[in-house]
């Protein structure tokens, strides 16, 4: 298992609708989470910024993250949430969500 952290900014005015559609995901967008081997994925909010959480238990995330990037209702989805956030200037070429480096943990 891997854990991932990722940051992202959410545009001002957009936290409302942000909150509203992660109340109610689409049952496919989170099927398909769970098919390219993610749980216990959080996001969280802290003023502009969004902070998520997840473990990965396959064997190959690039295939999993590419398989979930074709997938027509996740695309859909990200139509939508993608207006509403901005990537932070210090991310990765090819990256919308920042990923973070792990620091510390403990089970």
């Amino acid at each position: 298992m891997t854990r991932y952290g990722m940051v992202i900014r959410i545009k001002e005015g957009c936290e409302e609708s942000y909150r509203r559609y992660h109340a109610a995901v689409w049952p496919e967008v989170l099927a398909m989470i769970r098919e390219c081997h993610i749980q216990n994925y959080s996001i969280y909010q802290k003023d502009n910024l969004l902070f998520s959480y997840f473990e990965y238990n396959g064997s190959d995330y690039e295939t999993d993250m590419a398989k979930m990037a074709a997938h027509p209702k996740t695309q859909e989805w990200w139509a939508i949430m993608g207006p509403m956030q901005e990537p932070v200037p210090t991310r990765k070429d090819g990256e919308w969500w920042a990923e973070m480096q792990e620091v510390f943990h403990l089970d």
